[in-house]
């Protein structure tokens, strides 16, 4: 009883599914209107042009409201901030900002000995920057600060310009820290500077869509190799190695074939304080990913692991007993503002470019991810802005360039946070640590630091994943995905992403200049037309073939656009023209001969009746000089007889069909250009068109174009392609239009003979 009353109610939604499906299907759509050409579409519709709006107007104008505008537009805080739900988001931006002090502290310490500097500049490059940002970003959800990818490309810029080898003292051969990590400092700070002048630069004359020449698979690709780096950059550190600098091309490979060397030297005490470090960090996440649904609060691995670190160092002196090298002394308080330094501009200027396109790529590609998910806009070239200030103020309290962390920008919305008040929190909670709490952890091994950096980059070499996905899913950006990262392993950060990027836009040029060409059919009972190579049930209309590219015509694919329509239609249109034009030539030669001809038999038959004189009957030679005017108008109907032999009726003179010159004629009379893909048209593009429209109608195909959109409309006015033998009645409103016409119209009597060959 029970299986029969639930199947019958299952059996009721079936039948109720399949009756209002086929109810659907019954549901055809009958549409009745004219058909109708661009002139009859502008007259229905009454297009007019639209009217500009000039920018720069806006630009200029001076009012309260204007200059209110612009404060809140640059000042972003101002507008938020009066209007924050203190019950509702206050707790919540509380607990999600000392969570992201809790990561930003080892992290901070961690990414400054990533970028070749003491760790206490990494606590300053967590504070400076972030509570800038607080007042100028737009995002609610990233969190500023130190990154590991930013920070192996400071370090590449501070180990390249300011080697060890650089600071050795003469007396023992042992490198001056002191003066080794003032000048780096100097050089941070200075690069700094410089990208924050770059990124403050492109926002402010709105150039944010730079970073849409960097595709997603470019930018994963990229900090997949840029976390590789940052692997090979802190073995020296779990192995206790020292290392000579090395830098440019494929300094990676020497860094890794110098450690590889030297393993038998590793100090053992370093190694096994990594090791421990490191299980404890994997072992606190594993944990951290099973309790995520029963705490409120992620624990906070990293600094439980740098507390316990810290003290287990200092209490059994890790450092004189078993020579693990440790953090070393911190100074309390903030350092004073120092000035960059002009003359180092030069040599960093290429670098801090390209250390601030990737870190707003970085930050703008992770801000627009929480945007999505939490309903507000982030603004680019605001975004930009913010970032440059943060990292040009933070260059002048000796902070080196930063971008936003997704480690941390997680923890930030998990754990309730909702504005940048989180940000704000967290720096506040690192200044108290850089004022009083700093000098603690002067025990602190280096190598837990480098055990943390090692185990934060899970995330980033998860990323080698996207090979197969790519694979499966479009193998033009695995190969991006593979150039870019094979390229800056092989030739470094900087370098590498150029490569990346220009690779990426040839290969943009490569797939405009290869788009997919097809013959469409029409489905049957619809207006629809598909590739007929595709679907199997489009079939070709009679007498009309109907063209489409994937891809807009301009001048780099104009020419192949061409070939590509000639060769599709089946008929060598280049041959057959210039078969047509021979025998045009050999015609009109032949037309000459009889004229010269004719004019010889004039002139004999006229010097022989002027010479029989003897004759003295006059009406005998009038009769001859009428006979030989009779034979002369006779050869004159003659040859115009034969020049118009195979004419249509109809048409105008002097034209020779191909039937009439015996060559074959093409398989259909008309010719459609779905243009539905073309977004605008330049000039190559405006000549090919009318080279179309002239070679096809030399064998007698008459071209219609479909489905343009109204600003290539007004650009093919623009450039005066619209003329007597062309107009808009060439143009249709949609392909099934432009067909229907062509089959009405079968032959084109409308053709101009200025277009076609003349005799």
């Amino acid at each position: 009883m029970g299986l029969s009353d639930t199947s019958g109610p299952r059996d009721t939604q079936v039948l109720l599914a399949t009756t209002e499906t086929m109810e659907l299907r019954r549901r055809d759509y009958h549409v009745e209107r004219p058909l109708l050409n661009q002139e009859q579409l502008e007259e229905l519709g009454r297009w007019g042009a639209a009217t500009g709006t000039h920018q720069w107007r806006t630009w200029l104008q001076c009012s309260r409201a204007r200059a209110r505008a612009l404060l809140f537009q640059h000042l972003p805080v101002l507008a938020w901030l009066p209007r924050y739900p203190v019950r509702e988001w206050l707790l919540g931006d509380l607990l999600s900002g000392l969570s992201v002090a809790i990561m930003q502290l080892p992290q901070g310490l961690a990414y400054a000995l990533l970028a070749g500097l003491p760790p206490v500049f990494g606590l300053y490059s967590s504070f400076y920057p972030v509570f800038i940002y607080f007042l100028f970003g737009t995002s609610r959800h990233i969190s500023v600060g130190t990154f590991a990818v930013m920070s192996v490309m400071v370090g590449s810029v501070t180990e390249s310009l300011a080697p060890d080898e650089a600071f050795l003292q003469a007396s023992n051969s042992t490198v001056d820290e002191a003066a080794r990590d003032a000048t780096r400092v100097q050089l941070a700070s200075t690069l700094s500077v410089l990208v924050g002048l770059f990124q403050v630069g492109l926002g402010l004359v709105h150039f944010g869509f730079v970073v849409t020449y960097l595709s997603e698979p470019l930018v994963r690709g990229y900090t997949t190799a840029a976390s590789v780096q940052v692997f090979v950059s802190q073995l020296k550190y779990v192995f206790g190695l020292h290392l000579s600098s090395t830098s440019g091309p494929l300094s990676l490979i020497y860094t890794v074939v110098e450690v590889c060397r030297k393993l038998p030297q590793s100090v053992i005490g370093t190694v096994v304080t990594a090791v421990v470090a490191g299980v404890a960090l994997v072992l606190v996440k594993l944990l951290n990913d099973k309790l995520q649904r029963h705490l409120p609060l992620p624990l906070p691995g990293e600094l439980f692991t740098l507390i316990g670190a810290t003290g287990i160092s200092y209490g059994v002196d890790l450092k004189h007993r078993f020579g693990v090298d440790v953090v070393g002394h911190i100074p309390a308080g903030l350092a004073p503002p120092v000035a960059p330094s002009p003359q180092l501009f030069a040599e960093l200027v290429g670098k801090a470019f390209t250390i601030a396109v990737v870190g707003f790529a970085i930050a703008i590609s992770l801000g627009k991810i929480f945007a999505l998910r939490h309903g507000y806009r982030v603004d680019s070239n605001q975004e930009l802005v913010a970032l440059g200030l943060s990292n040009l103020i933070g260059g002048i309290f000796q902070c080196f360039p930063v971008s936003c962390s997704m480690s941390r920008s997680l923890v930030q919305e998990s754990t309730g946070g909702n504005t940048q008040v989180a940000g704000a929190v967290s720096s506040l909670f690192i200044l108290i640590i850089i004022v009083k709490l700093g000098e603690l952890f002067q025990d602190l091994p280096k190598a837990v630091l480098a055990a943390t950096i090692i185990v934060n980059l899970k995330g980033m070499l998860k990323q080698f994943a996207d090979i197969c996905s790519l694979w499966k899913a479009n193998r033009v950006d695995l190969l991006i995905w593979l150039v870019t990262f094979v390229s800056t392993i092989l030739l470094n950060l900087d370098l590498g992403l150029a490569v990346a990027v220009v690779f990426s836009l040839l290969l943009l040029v490569v797939r405009t200049q290869l788009p997919h060409y097809s013959v469409l059919g029409q489905v049957p009972d619809t207006d629809i037309y598909r590739d007929v190579a595709e679907f199997s049930e489009a079939r070709e209309v009679p007498g009309v073939k109907v063209f489409r590219s994937s891809a807009t015509m301009c001048f780099a694919n104009a020419e192949l656009y061409s070939d590509a329509l000639k060769q599709r239609c089946g008929v060598d249109v280049d041959h057959l023209i210039s078969q047509k034009k021979k025998l045009l030539r050999k015609q009109e030669l032949k037309l000459k001969r009889m004229q010269k001809k004719l004019q010889k038999q004039t002139a004999a038959s006229m010097c022989t009746s002027a010479s029989n004189v003897n004759t003295s009957d006059r009406d005998i030679e009038s009769n001859n000089v009428e006979d030989s005017k009779a034979k002369q108008a006779s050869a004159e109907h003659k040859i115009e007889d034969t020049a118009a032999h195979g004419q249509e009726d109809g048409k105008g003179p002097n034209l020779l069909t191909l039937k009439a010159l015996g060559l074959s004629q093409p398989g259909f009379h008309s010719l459609v250009l779905d243009l539905g893909a073309l977004s605008y048209v330049d000039t190559v593009c405006l000549k090919s068109l009318k080279n179309i429209f002239r070679d096809f109608r030399e064998i007698e195909v008459e071209v219609y174009m479909a489905a343009c959109h109204t600003p290539v409309v007004a650009q093919l006015e623009a450039g005066q392609f619209f003329d007597a033998s062309i107009t808009k009645r060439h143009l249709f409103a949609s392909v099934h239009d432009a067909v229907i016409f062509a089959l009405q119209h079968p032959r084109s009597s409308q053709v101009s003979p200025v277009l076609v060959t003349k005799l």
